[in-house]
């Protein structure tokens, strides 16, 4: 009895571990292919905001992070960086400066949904018509399935 109960466990630890490690490799798995740098710094001379993704704010973590320069202009967003791979990643503008989940909850009514994000090296998302950038400061990263803060960045 006592080795059918280990024998459970083990399987059980192991099934859970493999959903795990697939739910974080999956959206590496089908990514589609990165922007260049080219293309990004193409859409960052066409921009007229620029802010910066930091590892160290408040929300991020070990598995949730984001660095590099982020590039907000009237017709695209750009980062030339990295951000932790995940599912479900939407490109949020916030109307003021957040650093974790608990102050984009509160803000997120008021807050304008971009697109979706798919690379996890540098992206590019364009700002769908009608959307003015200059009506909010913040752009930041949210992961919809699991209401996980990945980072943010003042721009204005």
């Amino acid at each position: 009895m006592k080795k059918i109960m280990l024998l459970t466990a083990s399987h059980l630890a192991v099934l859970l571990a493999g959903f795990v490690l697939g739910i974080y490799l999956l959206p590496i798995l089908t990514a589609p292919v990165t922007p260049s740098a080219a293309q990004v710094q193409a859409v960052a001379g066409q921009s007229d905001f620029k802010g910066s993704f930091r590892r160290d704010l408040a929300g991020s973590d070990l598995l949730h992070w984001g660095e590099g320069e982020v590039s907000v202009g009237r017709h695209a967003i750009a980062l030339m960086g990295k951000i932790a791979p995940g599912p479900d990643y939407k490109l949020y503008l916030v109307p003021e400066f957040v650093e974790n989940e608990a102050q984009f909850l509160q803000l997120k009514s008021r807050s304008q949904r971009v697109g979706d994000i798919k690379t996890f090296e540098n992206f590019i998302v364009t700002v769908p018509d009608g959307v003015d950038v200059a009506q909010y400061t913040t752009v930041l990263v949210w992961c919809e399935t699991f209401s996980e803060f990945i980072s943010a960045a003042k721009y204005r």
